[in-house]
């Protein structure tokens, strides 16, 4: 019976540049870029603070989502294997590099109200997203047509947290 083996990398990390991608003579995608891992430590009862860089190739139609969704200081989680290559430059000297194939790709980041949802990195937090303009209560009257647009809108508009917390604000607790 042979003996199984195991190949598997999972890495939450910051892009370290945007992605870079390229076609392979035959037309694959291929698109590399690079990922850093922080790790906190305690050496002699001081706090440390360990960077490792690594370098990530996704290829075909994850590589092409890479290069669209991704930039710089992007949070992402990666899932895939290593590899290591070799071969021999122009200078004669043989090169080795270990990277890791992505097999899969989560953006951790937050999409960026201002600019469409474009991968942007954004700080925003709930109270800046736009809000919906609130009915007046003491409207004159209006087509019925009118009316029964206004109540389908009401139906599917999506509250904030926060918009629910001002409805609540008789509650005793």
């Amino acid at each position: 019976m042979a003996s199984r083996s195991w190949n598997r990398v999972e890495l939450i990390g910051n892009l370290t540049r945007d992605p870079e991608l390229r076609f392979t003579p035959s037309g694959a995608a291929v698109c590399t870029f690079g990922l850093a891992t922080n790790r906190t430590y305690v050496s002699e009862g001081e706090r440390k603070e360990e960077v490792d860089f690594h370098r990530l190739v996704s290829w075909n139609k994850l590589a092409e989502l890479c290069n669209q969704l991704l930039k710089k200081g992007n949070k992402v989680f990666i899932s895939g294997r290593l590899q290591t290559r070799s071969w021999e430059g122009q200078d004669g000297e043989k090169r080795n590099v270990t990277e890791i194939v992505i097999e899969d790709m989560i953006l951790l980041s937050p999409k960026s109200v201002s600019n469409g949802g474009q991968g942007e990195v954004s700080d925003v937090t709930i109270d800046e997203l736009p809000k919906e303009k609130p009915v007046e209560k003491h409207q004159t009257e209006e087509p019925k047509e009118a009316v029964k647009e206004d109540k389908a809108e009401k139906q599917t508009a999506v509250k904030t947290p926060q918009e629910d917390l001002k409805e609540d604000e008789d509650l005793p607790f």
